[in-house]
């Protein structure tokens, strides 16, 4: 850069036309990284983590009718009887949310370990434990042969 006469001195002239250092004992930092450090920080820590959770939706627990239920009743005694033979079921329940109102369905399948009628608690293989009172529908070949 060169000086006219009358300009004042730039306080940076010295250094101006000089090539940019380079540090051989550090990588070069990409783009990306260089532009992530201008990049606007959340003020509100947690704000969309909550906004999000406000958003999900949950389902409501559908009330059994007394029919509904009564067959629900017979399927249970009927797993009992065959409950030595570990049969394959399949079981639609209610899963309630921790966070929220409401909850959602859910499907399981396996063989039956076992009921605990006092604590009112289903085990299949691979689950840990489904609620009696969340189960809206049981599924199984066993239940055919008594259907005739």
């Amino acid at each position: 850069m060169q000086q006219k006469p009358g300009d004042k001195a730039h306080p940076y002239a010295d250094i101006l036309e000089q090539p940019r250092p380079q540090f051989h004992t550090r990588p070069h930092m990409p783009r990306q990284d260089r532009a992530a450090q201008f990049a606007p920080f959340a003020a509100l820590s947690g704000h969309g983590a909550a906004i999000q959770e406000t958003a999900r939706t949950t389902q409501g627990k559908i009330q059994l009718d007394e029919d509904q239920k009564t067959e629900l009743d017979r399927k249970q005694t009927i797993l009992l009887k065959h409950i030595s033979d570990a049969p394959l079921l399949q079981v639609t329940y209610f899963q309630p949310d921790q966070r929220k109102d409401g909850g959602e369905y859910r499907l399981a399948v396996g063989r039956v370990r076992g009921m605990d009628l006092l604590h009112r608690v289903m085990r299949l293989d691979g689950y840990e434990g489904i609620p009696m009172d969340d189960i809206m529908e049981l599924d199984s070949e066993i239940f055919e042969q008594y259907d005739r």
